[in-house]
């Protein structure tokens, strides 16, 4: 036998033990798939998608994609598991075998004979029989809750399901089985999604739905679940209880009034589908047709033989003894597609709604509009070609659309190649700003054209139309041309676009936005309490919430006394003329002096500060106080107890020289300066009197970098720079006189923007970080080698 080299057994130990790492240390699975722990069942697949594809060993050559790889499906496998990411959840800790767990076991199931005694009577040739079938037709339809979180739950968006909560032992269960199988019969070739659920191998979500008795059906549509609360299961019964599942208005009732202001809803990013039929209210399958398109499709319901739709049905010769589906984009003259049979096939409506479900010019509002419409494809030779029109969500932005829906009507391109789309900038601002900050874009995208080839989920190609998209008659003609020649090229020939360009996910605009999403909350929470809540529960449910209620009014009313007696004793002082001596000494607690810095406040404020004693110091002018004085104030109020501080406040313009004195002793030579009293405005200064030093805040500098034109020279002071606030030798009288109308260049974390204004009242915007920052420490710290004296 051939030995080994060393240096194999040693590479095998290293992947081995690599293997190892990967399967039994498992990292946050949320950081590992890069999702918040608050991203639903949907956000984890997208997720687990693109990093499977940007990770796999066949793409990525990388030393460690393998295991990475591996990585990203550990953590998908347990976020997927319902009990595995609940355990997590809690815990932040969960077993990385999940194999070695007990999983539900259903091939214990008799599904053709039930026989309980088997065990008892099977020895000596004893053997009963049971007639009955054990439940053939729920086991045919058993799910487990794995399947009911990672599958009905988020598949309830689109498609309401039945669920049935059951037992083998149960015999009412036995008893509704018949009803359950005309309920698959009848209602699962509409549309229905129909589950099983057997108490006994799924307790934990039988408990979590709150089954109380047998056998119990939910329905679930939009990802939640609602409670059958009838006592009596039947067919006719079940199908109410669906019809009642759907949100109001699913279908619109259309008559010859109220069929253009139906057809003229296209503004919403949806087709206009219209049903023709004799029944009223809509049948079930139209419901749920509804219910599934309701993204892409807003549907009206005409009654045959009703006096009121007459117009409707000659206008588009609907045969009356048919029931028929028209389908309508922006032209509403005439349907896109027209459907008639005698009983319209709900798999023919889903096929003639997939082909005719978008607009002429739809609107990229959402990233799943836009992954429909816009599929990556990485191979050059069958490249997508997404045309998009950048507008605002404005009236005078109509006519471009409009001109942009007359040239696709003109040019007749096949949509697997070429889709037209339009988009809100404002909306969308990270979007486009990711195709017009590149090369190539135009400096101002509104109103401009350009043409994508989707590579990768985020990754684009892309080339701008040279011209701006035109509504004048005398270019319109032009810019059409141009943007026919662009497609054309890139149609005929396997030439790729010129530019590339990493693009962000779109913004939802159909989202509900915060007061929606309460709203939604407290609805669902009332139908939560209303379905779980039964009749002996009300008097105590609604005792304690009167008593809750109770207590809240009781304190409000309590809090209304103390203030009232408080009100009393105030004017009872006021009238006798005796001071409050309580609540004057609430008042000393809250009271901030803040001290003019002069001469007679000099040495006690700086001079004479004992160790540890600390002035901050506000340097203002006559002008500037009023506004100026009140924001410091609010700023360093809740420093107020802090007994090792004191505040202060400094005229620049009677201590001009003062302040030039100290700022002199830091530049480590004399040199004769020249101080601008306009810019120190705003300046606060920190001044340890005992130790000789003190820190400058300032909204034109950073610290420790201060790069203004007030020095003309600057020089490196125990290692920072020695240009000061102030001081103006390059800078004019006229190049500052933006100061003296009450405005200052602003600042953006300290660093100068020339093309930004500050006034006045926005340069202590910064202190309180300042502030939070001398208090660390971390301030530069200025020393000098003494104080002068000449204080006015």
């Amino acid at each position: 036998m051939r030995e080994l080299k060393p240096l194999c057994v040693s590479s095998f130990l290293v992947t081995f033990i690599a293997i190892i790492e990967v399967v039994y240390c498992i990292r946050d699975p949320y950081e590992t798939l890069e999702v918040k722990s608050s991203a639903n069942i949907q956000e984890i697949k997208q997720a687990y998608k693109r990093l499977a594809k940007q990770w796999h060993p066949d793409k990525n050559k990388e030393s460690g994609a393998e295991s990475k790889f591996i990585e990203i499906n550990k953590a998908y496998e347990l976020l997927m598991d319902p009990q595995r990411k609940e355990q997590f959840d809690r815990h932040g800790t969960v077993e990385d075998s999940p194999n070695f767990r007990q999983q539900p076991d259903y091939s214990g199931f008799r599904r053709f004979e039930f026989d309980p005694f088997d065990s008892f009577f099977n020895h000596g040739g004893f053997k009963f029989q049971f007639p009955f079938n054990g439940g053939l037709v729920y086991h045919k339809y058993t799910i487990t809750s794995r399947t009911y979180e990672n599958h009905i739950i988020p598949g309830s968006v689109r498609k309401p399901y039945l669920i049935l909560f059951y037992n083998d032992f149960s015999l009412p269960c036995i008893h509704v089985e018949p009803v359950w199988q005309k309920v698959a019969l009848e209602l699962e070739p509409i549309g229905l999604g129909l589950g099983t659920i057997h108490v006994q191998k799924e307790p934990a979500l039988t408990k979590k739905i709150g089954v109380n008795s047998l056998p119990y059906l939910i329905g679930v549509i939009d990802g939640r679940p609602i409670h059958y609360k009838d006592n009596q299961i039947s067919l006719l019964r079940i199908i109410e209880f669906t019809r009642k599942l759907f949100p109001y208005k699913t279908i619109v009732n259309v008559n010859d009034d109220s069929l253009e202001e139906f057809l003229n809803g296209w503004p919403d990013n949806k087709v206009n589908a219209l049903i023709f039929s004799q029944v009223e209210p809509p049948r079930l399958r139209y419901l749920l047709l509804a219910f599934q398109y309701n993204t892409y499709a807003s549907f009206g319901l005409v009654k045959l033989d009703n006096s009121k739709t007459h117009k409707t049905c000659r206008r588009y010769r609907i045969n009356k003894k048919m029931e028929s589906l028209l389908i309508f984009n922006e032209i509403t003259t005439s349907p896109v597609a027209t459907l008639s049979m005698g009983e319209l096939v709900p798999q023919t409506m889903r096929d003639v709604l997939d082909a005719n479900k978008f607009l002429l010019l739809p609107r990229l509002s959402s990233q799943l509009l836009f992954d429909q419409l816009c599929p990556p494809e990485a191979a050059r030779s069958r490249k997508r070609l997404c045309v998009i029109l950048v507008t605002r969500n404005i009236q005078a932005h109509d006519p471009y659309r409009a001109v942009m829906r007359e040239f696709i009507q003109q040019n007749n391109y096949p949509k697997e190649k070429v889709r037209f789309m339009f988009i809100f900038q404002e909306k969308q601002t990270e979007f486009v700003n990711a195709l017009s900050s590149g090369e190539g874009a135009p400096l101002e995208p509104d109103l401009h054209v350009v043409m994508l080839w989707r590579q990768e989920f985020d990754k684009v190609r892309y080339q701008w139309l040279d011209s701006v998209w035109s509504v004048e008659p005398n270019s319109v003609n032009n810019t059409m041309q141009e943007l026919e020649d662009s497609l054309r090229h890139l149609v005929q020939t396997t030439e790729s676009l010129p530019y590339q360009a990493k693009v962000v996910t779109l913004t939802d605009e159909h989202e509900s936005g915060f007061l929606g999403r309460i709203v939604n909350r407290l609805v669902i929470m009332g139908e939560i309490l209303q379905d779980n809540i039964s009749q002996q529960e009300i008097l105590p449910a609604i005792s304690v919430i009167l008593t809750v209620a109770f207590i809240i009014i009781m304190g409000y009313v309590m809090s209304y006394l103390v203030n009232l007696e408080e009100q009393n004793i105030q004017e009872k002082y006021r009238q006798e003329g005796k001071p409050s001596k309580g609540h004057d000494k609430i008042r000393e607690e809250h009271k901030l002096n803040i001290h003019e810095l002069r001469g007679e406040t000099y040495n006690g404020l700086v001079r004479l500060l004992k160790p540890g004693f600390r002035t901050i110091v506000l340097v203002l002018d006559n002008e500037s106080k009023a506004k100026l004085l009140p924001k410091f104030y609010k700023i360093v109020y809740p420093y107020r107890k802090n007994k090792t501080l004191m505040f202060a406040f400094l005229m620049v313009e009677k201590n001009l020289e003062w302040y030039h004195q100290i700022l002199t002793q830091t530049l480590g030579d004399p040199r004769k300066l020249s101080i601008n009293p306009k810019n120190c405005i705003g300046t606060v200064l920190s001044l340890n009197g005992y130790l000789k030093y003190f820190c400058v805040y300032h909204a034109k500098h950073a610290e420790p970098r201060m790069d203004h034109c007030n020095y003309k020279e600057s020089k490196k002071v125990d290692g920072i720079s020695g240009n000061f606030i102030g001081f103006e030798e390059s800078c004019s009288e006229s190049e500052s006189s933006d100061i003296e109308t009450g405005e200052l260049l602003n600042t953006n974390n300290g660093r100068l923007k020339s093309n930004n204004v500050l006034f006045e009242e926005h340069l202590l915007d910064g202190l309180s970080n300042w502030l939070d920052r001398l208090f660390e420490g971390t301030t530069q710290r200025y020393y000098i080698q003494y104080w002068p004296v000449n204080m006015k």
